[in-house]
């Protein structure tokens, strides 16, 4: 071999070297698939806390785990196509938020496991999982079902609200999640003796005809059955209560925060923390079907008594010092 050819194998084989590792490297950094209904800004606090709890399992974002996010900004038809995109980049994972989100990623692969966060629904009774112990397929991650959680709002507004007798309920009949809400409300209103009035709305756009009908029927407080559709628009809900001046029950803190009444929540934080958790379990051999579902353990109450003011109530001190929060 020539002196020059020598020189050029050895080269190359030098920068062949660090390539390749390079190369290598990259293709052990785990891929993880993060799957929205909602926008960035929205989920903020929750995303904060996955990201919080990968770090203190020794990842770092960008170097040795990577989170492709997938926002559907809203609109959940969005979805299929977003799942699709992370299934043909052949993630690790996929971490999906609320109904729309876990079912979009399961219609879109049955072999990537799914961790689902902030689910609404019985995801047995949904056919995700063969049972909350032993999921059995590529499903685990957790549920915000907690079977006394819709007449616990109920109670808790009527506690708010005193010598309420019609409360109109606010909910998107096109989640099939809500419809289990609904039929839940309906005993716990039958248990506490108030009138219910469904409101059901599909679309943005019958927000103000659901309001105006709420106000036509002598409604006295509101609970809105809160999904994607809704969180979405939070505050023009938030405002819309007000200028019905209907004192309101929400499911999730952030509608409080943008004005809400009252809101009592799983706290979702624990939700996004056990992602990540599990996220780390399945990257290092575990199957999802043998990681259990979890149901909530904390609920957070936050009132916001600026709001109150406005409506002119008075929120009864018992209630205050039960509150995480109170917004002045």
């Amino acid at each position: 071999m020539e002196r020059r050819t020598f020189l050029s194998v050895i080269a190359g084989g030098l920068l062949a070297a660090p390539l390749a590792g390079e190369a290598q490297q990259a293709a052990k950094t785990p891929h993880v698939g993060f799957l929205d209904p909602h926008s960035p800004s929205m989920v903020v606090p929750y995303h904060d806390e996955f990201r919080r709890r990968l770090r203190e399992l020794g990842y770092l974002e960008g170097q040795s785990i990577v989170i492709e996010y997938r926002f559907a900004e809203g609109k959940t038809e969005r979805l299929p196509n977003l799942a699709a995109e992370l299934v043909r980049k052949k993630v690790n994972v996929i971490v999906a938020g609320a109904v729309p989100g876990v079912d979009a990623a399961r219609r879109a692969t049955s072999m990537i496991p799914i961790v689902m966060v902030g689910y609404g629904d019985d995801p047995v009774e949904a056919g995700l999982v063969a049972s909350l112990s032993r999921p059995g397929g590529n499903i685990t991650g957790s549920t915000l079902l907690f079977p006394e959680m819709t007449a616990k709002r109920l109670e808790l507004l009527l506690k708010a609200v005193p010598k309420v007798a019609r409360v109109a309920v606010l909910w998107n009949s096109a989640n099939p999640a809500k419809a289990r809400d609904w039929r839940e409300t309906q005993g716990a209103g039958r248990v506490l003796g108030v009138t219910l009035q469904s409101v059901e709305v599909q679309r943005p756009e019958q927000f103000e005809r659901g309001f105006a009908s709420m106000t036509g029927e002598h409604a006295d407080a509101l609970l809105v059955l809160g999904d994607p559709l809704t969180f979405f628009h939070r505050k023009w809900i938030t405002e819309l209560a007000a200028k019905h001046r209907l004192p309101t029950m929400y499911n999730e803190p952030e509608y409080a925060k943008v004005g809400g009444l009252i809101a009592y929540s799983a706290d979702l934080r624990e939700g996004f923390r056990l992602a990540a958790t599990y996220v780390d379990k399945i990257l290092h051999g575990a199957k999802p079907g043998d990681l259990p579902v979890e149901q909530p353990t904390k609920f957070e109450l936050v009132i916001n008594l600026k709001t109150a003011r406005a409506l002119g109530l008075t929120i009864p001190p018992s209630l205050l010092q039960r509150a995480d929060q109170v917004i002045e």
